[in-house]
């Protein structure tokens, strides 16, 4: 092997066992990677030294034949989730310097099946954000270039993309709030997965919006991505959460047959304005599925028009609930103002920890949860919610899948949508229904715009039924055969 970074979890699972690398061998070129990759910016804190230290453990683990999926596999944990005595922030200054006493259960997870960290990963502030323009930290580069044109990786997820896409990790955790797997995903040729709701804790992971966060993956193909699903997944009693059911066999799910299932085409979801190659790939996705034997059926999801504005008060309501911890008392940042008491303390510290975004979304929070617009808002907002999710419950009596465009458009340039909140909340357009309905989806690498960008395709499935989607990614990823790769510029 010349570049060990170059193999997918599942090819460095098999030589893993084979005896023919070992995970120190493997971390140490996944350590020099994270050096090479330091113009991305997707890394904010490394730890090399403990990386090493898991690799040897791995080793051994794997010479005592107790192998797992991803045992000896270095991966990059999103700094959403926290992890023990390593810099936890959730990329923003109001958490300056906290390393938790405990670990996040998925990440515990991780390590429990013998996979190493290489370091915690950029994000936007909270994951509050579309393009990772929002983090204390600094923005993440795209290892995709436009020509002579830095591009976004999306967000919230932007390092873990970032890293995967870029060959700094194997792969990564991240998280999906309204479409912080999906959206980065297509904007980077990585394949994500979301769960449903559920499915993975959310003990240590720093909350956003609590009825929506969930965790999920970031990997360079469909089968890791099954791999490290099925690693990360499952009932923690800490997470009330969290559902008690058992675990499938994600990968067993790959078996490259859909024949005789039913897609379901949502005709909302052509929008006006979108892009001709958003939709010519569309339709380029329906006839790889109908070539592989699925049957197309068209269905309506009427309220799908009301979901963004659902979103954007759902989850800046729980974003201010949320985020009223941080005050400067117990931990993080503590700003102090000359002869102030305990109010002004408070405040300093919040205007100064808090990032333009993460102050928006908390006003807004708190606006629509206050006296008299309760009712107009938020209570409305949770109602059209649930219509959205009957909306979906109906659909799946008629199809076992659903495809979408991930996103409306390829990566952007830094600053294109950075000034204008609405246009970038629209990024979110595609993936934003299926997080206010809990449903487990996919994003898949499925070809490349005219700039030579990359465009993902959506795969959702039912509640629980993450097998399915699975299975249809990976026909789809067969179909579209996306070998491209970015150009290793930033080495």
């Amino acid at each position: 092997m010349t570049d060990l970074t170059k193999l997918t979890i599942a090819d460095a699972r098999d030589l893993l066992k084979k005896g023919d690398i070992t995970s120190r061998e493997l971390t140490e070129a996944h350590i020099e990677a994270v050096e090479a990759a330091d113009a991305l910016n997707a890394y904010i804190a490394k730890t090399p030294e403990m990386a090493l230290e898991m690799a040897d453990k791995a080793d051994a683990k794997i010479k005592a034949g107790e192998q797992t999926g991803m045992t000896g596999i270095p991966v990059g944990i999103k700094d959403l989730f926290a992890t023990k005595g390593v810099h936890t922030q959730a990329c923003s200054h109001i958490l300056d310097g906290f390393k938790p006493e405990y670990e996040s259960t998925v990440s515990q997870k991780l390590w429990d099946d013998g996979a190493v960290m290489l370091g915690k990963l950029n994000m936007d502030e909270f994951a509050m954000g579309s393009s990772n323009e929002t983090s204390f930290y600094g923005p993440v580069k795209n290892p995709w270039r436009r020509g002579d044109t830095d591009t976004v990786p999306g967000g919230s997820s932007g390092g873990s993309v970032a890293s995967v896409a870029g060959f700094a990790a194997m792969g990564a955790t991240a998280s999906d709030t309204g479409g912080s797997i999906r959206q980065p995903a297509s904007f980077t040729g990585t394949f994500g997965f979301k769960p449903t709701y559920g499915r993975c804790s959310r003990y240590g992971m720093v909350a956003f919006a609590s009825s929506l966060d969930q965790a999920g993956t970031i990997t360079r193909t469909v089968r890791d991505g099954a791999i490290m699903m099925e690693s990360i997944a499952g009932f923690d009693a800490k997470d009330s959460t969290s559902v008690d059911m058992p675990v499938p066999n994600f990968e067993a799910a790959l078996t490259g047959d859909i024949r005789g299932m039913k897609i379901g085409i949502p005709q909302e979801y052509h929008l006006a304005g979108m892009p001709g190659e958003i939709e010519a790939l569309w339709h380029q996705g329906i006839e790889w599925m109908k070539a592989a034997g699925a049957e197309i059926v068209d269905i309506n999801l009427p309220h799908t028009k009301y979901a963004l504005p659902t979103y954007y008060i759902v989850a800046p309501a729980e974003a201010s609930s949320n985020l009223a911890r941080y005050d400067g008392v117990r931990y993080g940042l503590r700003e102090t103002v000359q002869g102030g008491g305990l109010v002004d303390m408070y405040e300093a510290t919040r205007a100064a920890g808090f990032g333009d975004e993460v102050k928006r979304r908390i006003m807004i929070g708190t606006y629509v949860l206050s006296a008299g617009y309760y009712d107009a808002y938020y209570l409305k907002a949770q109602k059209v919610r649930q219509l959205i999710a009957n909306d979906f419950k109906r659909a799946f009596e008629k199809v076992d899948a659903i495809l979408t465009p991930t996103a409306p458009s390829a990566a952007f340039a830094p600053g294109e949508k950075s000034d204008d909140p609405i246009a970038m909340y629209l990024n979110d357009v595609f993936t934003v229904p299926a997080s206010l309905a809990g449903l487990p989806g996919s994003s898949v690498p499925a070809g490349l715009d005219a700039n030579g960008l990359p465009l993902g395709l959506q795969i959702l499935g039912k509640p629980w039924d993450e097998e399915t989607v699975f299975k249809v990614s990976g026909v789809m990823e067969e179909a579209a055969n996306f070998t491209a790769k970015p150009t290793e510029w930033w080495r």
